[in-house]
């Protein structure tokens, strides 16, 4: 005798002819409630869509409910018979003697909610089987790329779960206390910074670090050191501090990207890393200082074309499994919106889902999200120490990105454009970059004055390092013990001689020699 299938081990395809969830009395309940109090539908429009019910009938019907709704009128079952002949579906919503039915059913707004959420809670049921079954229907066919079929499963198994997602109101009194709570923690914090620090002062001082939930791009032109600042951000927040970071990397490889962060870290050229020609105390400054990178928790991806979809996956399992504080993408218009099923008119529609995607991105994990961007060229064509500097319109491809970021950056080097000196003659440019906040939703627009060092790929504050002008002598920041020297080459766009190959000031004290 055949034993009887077990219903856990069955066949997909035998799972699928099973009856789909549903809740027919509820629908049946919660129409009628809604034909007989109107105040019932002020409670479920958050919850039901038309497509939640599964009776066809009960699609129509509140369809045409949810129509009544939007023009303010009534809906009790004679209106609702009214907008079912105009909307040309009375027929097929079964008539007048089913509304009747409808409305002699129904138990009032008592548990309509409830209700409610049960039929909601089925349809997310029955759109999950659905887009299993495509699944299914799709990984047996030759013809499609399993990367693809990847990138349409996220893409399916994203908009279940956005359309699953019914926020309701909160009253003011909880979020008063969290609040507070914030502020009490922020003041407890060294510096009174409430984000992740990016330890480049001036800027901190700002954003009190970069805010949780936040999108901040950082756009500039190429060769301003966009990836450069990127870097030493990196250094500064998964490196010094030791906070978790992913560090999502579509231009360079893991190798490109972790030899110029040793140059950054060990200050030794990047040239120089590439050759192996180094001099017996780079090699002991490479070997001291590389220690710094182990086991700093940076996670580096370097998936060339990455989907946003296949970035909400990997972000998610980051945060989740490694407590990561801050994402950052290295850049934004190297990404793609595949995947969603959606046909994009020009590459700026495209860009404008990227750049959503990643704004609901960063508050669904509550994490601040740094996306790296690309600047028009508009900005090459204009003339002048002000308008080199880029603007809000200058960003590429898309003003979407402007109207999602809670804050805009651009990076700007004038001495790029042979701009030496500000027109009053008031400010060096050499060897220095602008950090130019243009947008900030939530504080002070500023530009702040950083200091770039080209072969080591390294941004660093203006006051890190100084030279005191009236004695000559060398001070690390932190009041450190100073040395007699002579003078010392300031700016390297001069051409002055790299500080490495310089003459050693301190005795043989490696560390000192970097006065920037």
């Amino acid at each position: 005798m055949p034993s009887k299938t077990n219903s856990r081990t069955a066949a997909p395809d035998q799972l699928l002819t099973h009856m789909p969830p549903q809740a027919l009395e509820m629908e049946r309940s919660v129409l009628g409630s809604l034909m007989v109090d109107r105040a019932g539908y002020d409670i479920v429009t958050d919850i039901l869509s038309p497509d939640s019910f599964y009776d066809k009938k009960h699609q129509l019907i509140y369809a045409a409910i949810r129509d009544l709704a939007a023009e303010d009128k009534p809906f009790d079952a004679i209106s609702v018979k009214a907008q079912l002949e105009k909307n040309g579906t009375f027929n097929d919503a079964g008539q007048m003697v089913y509304l009747a039915d409808l409305v002699r059913e129904a138990t009032g707004s008592a548990g309509i909610r409830y209700h409610a959420e049960v039929i909601a809670e089925k349809y997310i049921k029955r759109q999950l089987i659905t887009a299993s079954s495509e699944m299914q229907t799709q990984a047996f066919d030759e013809t499609i790329d399993s990367q693809e079929l990847l990138n349409s499963a996220q893409q399916s198994l994203y908009r279940i779960s956005q359309d699953s997602q019914h926020k309701d109101f909160t009253q003011i009194n909880p979020v008063v206390d969290r609040v507070y709570k914030s502020i009490e923690d922020a003041a407890k914090l060294k510096g009174g910074l409430s984000g992740v620090p990016t330890l480049f002062h001036k800027i901190d001082d700002i954003t009190s670090g970069w805010q949780n939930s936040d999108l901040i791009i950082i756009a500039a032109r190429p060769a301003m050191g966009k990836t450069a600042f990127a870097l030493s951000m990196a250094r500064n927040i998964a490196v010094s501090q030791r906070l978790p970071m992913a560090f999502f990397s579509l231009e360079m490889s893991n190798d490109q990207l972790v030899k110029r962060l040793v140059s950054n870290v060990c200050e030794i050229a990047a040239d120089k890393l590439r050759s192996g020609d180094l001099k017996p105390y780079e090699w002991t400054q490479l070997d001291s200082k590389i220690t710094e990178l182990k086991d700093a928790p940076l996670f580096i991806d370097d998936t060339s074309s990455l989907s946003i979809f296949e970035l909400r996956t990997k972000a998610r399992r980051l945060v989740a499994e490694h407590g990561v504080k801050i994402i950052m993408i290295d850049y934004l218009q190297l990404m793609t919106a595949s995947g969603s099923g959606i046909k994009f008119g020009n590459r700026q529609e495209e860009v404008s889902t990227i750049s959503r995607n990643l704004k609901a991105l960063a508050k669904e994990l509550d994490v601040p999200i740094i996306a790296l961007s690309q600047v028009n060229r508009e900005v090459t064509k204009r003339e002048g120490e002000e308008a080199k500097r880029p603007q809000l319109s200058d960003l590429r491809e898309s003003g979407a990105i402007e109207q999602d970021a809670d804050i805009v950056c651009f990076l700007h080097r004038p001495e790029y454009y042979k701009i030496y000196q500000s027109n009053d003659n008031t400010q060096d440019y050499r060897g220095k970059a602008e950090f130019i906040i243009a947008k900030h939703r939530n504080g002070a627009l500023d530009i702040v004055q950083l200091k770039f060092k080209p072969e080591f790929t390294r941004f660093m504050n203006l006051d890190d390092y100084s030279v005191s002008h009236g004695g000559g002598s060398l001070r690390k920041q932190g009041g450190a013990p100073s040395a007699p020297s002579g003078d010392l080459p300031l700016e390297f766009g001069g051409g002055a001689m790299p500080l490495q190959d310089a003459p050693d000031p301190l005795g043989g004290n490696l560390d000192a020699k970097v006065p920037f």
